[in-house]
């Protein structure tokens, strides 16, 4: 029998340890390497020392779900301990959605992928679901209640596609009455319940899933029977300038290894500064450098770009309570 009640999902990082110690593992299932066209290249977020960041966190499984490539496990070795293949597939089907979604992918093959890269490509969420449950594969439907900038969602398509998958994603950039309505749709419809970093900066490991599981479908498949826990973390006003201060620190870093990289973080403005910053022209020029990079820090600083960046995500809550028929406190 599941155990869908969102009240009792929520663990403090202090008592998942507890449950650690008896035998459960942890699993940050959402995180982002350089391998992702919108994250900063710098050595810190290389797949290698990622997975040892995760595993001196005390992550017993360790994915990576880049945006439509898998090519941090080129590098990787297969014999790591722990490591599940995974990637983060975007999907648009107009005439069955209406927006994009998001949908992370484990434990699976090359020509798995491939496969999978091509329905996604044509637009068809239901051949790509069928896929899936053929081929037996692991996965989640990635936060439902964050959107492509400039789409306009269909919300009222949302339970429906709940329904579809066994698993949704509680994630630590959205705000937390968008969680909260994430924890009240899978406790409504039966779904299995993942708490994610969805980090882009290095940052694995601050929200996590806990369930049993000696191997990692085993430890799936419980989280989707609702036996599983979630150590949560949410986006705030201070959260998101501390995450500014990090992508600045590794922009400015000496360990960047490709630069002009298209970076998103989001906010239309800094994204601008930053891609100056991340450039090579600027650079030539130490000090006009090091006064920009001193502005964007105080412009980050000032709490702005992040309050006004919290204003956007909070603007339609009460349309989407409404429209889903949730009622948060």
């Amino acid at each position: 029998m599941k155990d869908n009640n969102a009240a009792t999902k929520i663990l403090s990082a202090r008592d998942a340890e507890v449950f650690r110690k008896h035998g459960w593992q942890a699993a940050d299932l959402h995180v982002h390497t350089l391998f992702s066209p919108d994250v900063i290249s710098v050595r810190s977020l290389h797949p290698e020392r990622l997975y040892q960041t995760a595993k001196e966190n005390g992550m017993d499984y360790v994915t990576f779900t880049d945006h439509d490539t898998m090519a941090a496990y080129d590098i990787l070795s297969p014999e790591m301990e722990g490591l599940i293949r995974g990637v983060e597939v975007k999907i648009k089907d107009m005439k069955s959605v209406g927006h994009t979604i998001h949908i992370n992918v484990y434990d699976l093959g090359n020509k798995q992928f491939q496969k999978l890269e091509e329905i996604a490509a044509a637009g068809d969420l239901h051949h790509f679901l069928y896929f899936l449950r053929k081929e037996k594969l692991p996965f989640v439907y990635n936060h439902p209640l964050w959107f492509e900038p400039g789409e306009r969602p269909n919300l009222a398509i949302i339970p429906d596609l709940i329904k579809l998958f066994p698993a949704i994603e509680y994630n630590m950039h959205r705000v937390r009455r968008k969680n909260e309505m994430i924890m009240e749709l899978a406790s409504r419809y039966g779904k299995g319940l993942i708490a994610s970093t969805d980090t882009h900066s290095g940052r694995i490991g601050q929200a996590y899933t806990i369930s049993r599981g000696k191997t990692f479908r085993e430890f799936y498949n419980n989280i989707c029977q609702g036996k599983s826990y979630i150590v949560v973390r949410d986006l705030t006003k201070l959260d998101l300038m501390q995450e500014m201060n990090i992508w600045l620190d590794l922009i400015s870093s000496q360990d960047m290894i490709l630069k002009n990289k298209k970076i998103s973080t989001g906010i239309s403005h800094l994204d601008k500064l930053i891609a100056i910053l991340a450039g090579n022209s600027l650079r030539e020029f130490p000090r006009v450098y090091r006064a920009a990079l001193a502005a964007t820090y105080k412009i980050a600083n000032s709490g702005l770009p992040a309050a006004l960046y919290i204003r956007k995500e909070s603007s339609r809550l009460s349309e989407i309570e409404q429209m889903l028929g949730i009622h948060t406190h």
